[in-house]
């Protein structure tokens, strides 16, 4: 995965907004499913992009998000994946993008792949 351009914008944005008075990782994972749960309206058609060995899917195939993993299932243990990641069923949301451009969901998902292409981690 190559490292993308700073992005002041969104560097604010995730700063400000998402992880914003976290103290440590599990905050921020929590700070980001929170964000992602008020950013993204359920269900979308997405595509997958990468694969992961939590996942059925595979890159190219099309999914139907219907919601967010409930958020006990997104404790530190699942995080180090993903924060939207069910180990049994869900598909981590770095690994799917929305097909409709210029949609809601479509920063939240930018904002959450620049988090990761940048090496921000948990």
């Amino acid at each position: 995965m190559t490292k993308p351009k700073r992005d002041p914008t969104r560097e604010n944005r995730i700063h400000e907004q998402i992880i914003v008075d976290a103290y440590g990782p599990e905050e921020q994972a929590m700070g980001w499913y929170y964000y992602l749960e008020e950013n993204m309206q359920f269900p979308f058609q997405a595509q997958c992009i990468a694969t992961h060995p939590t996942s059925p899917l595979r890159k190219g195939e099309s999914v139907e998000a219907r919601r967010l993993a409930p958020e006990d299932a997104c404790s530190m243990r699942h995080a180090r994946d993903d924060p939207m990641a069910r180990p049994e069923h869900g598909r981590p949301a770095l690994a799917v993008e929305g097909r409709r451009r210029g949609s809601i969901n479509e920063q939240a998902i930018q904002d959450w792949h620049y988090w990761i292409e940048q090496g921000y981690c948990f």
